[in-house]
């Protein structure tokens, strides 16, 4: 099953995006494992499953290390982006999930 990881703060906000992303996710029929990590674990999770990763998104608290993660998730041809600062706020996950599936497709 292939991956979305969602690299923050470590902050409660993402882990309420990451339940209603899987919500819409089973709504859509869509076998996605997401999830939600510490953005200072990134390196050791692409380590452990960059083959399974489909897509990161940085929470907006962490946009400034986007040029730095986009480092380490070129080397495993794994698109990164910052999460849309509205979505995110509003806790859209419908949106959120479009954002991460346009970065895979």
């Amino acid at each position: 099953m292939k991956r979305i990881v969602l690299a923050c703060a470590a902050g409660m906000s993402t882990s309420m995006v990451v339940t209603r992303m899987e919500k819409e996710a089973a709504a859509r029929g869509l076998e996605y494992q997401i999830y939600a990590i510490p953005e200072q674990n990134l390196r050791d999770e692409l380590q452990s499953y960059g083959a399974d990763v489909a897509v990161v998104l940085l929470g907006p608290q962490v946009r400034f290390k986007l040029d730095e993660n986009r480092k380490l998730t070129d080397g495993y041809q794994i698109p990164i982006a910052v999460i849309d600062t509205q979505a995110y706020g509003t806790l859209n996950g419908a949106k959120v999930l479009d954002q991460a599936l346009a970065l895979v497709n």
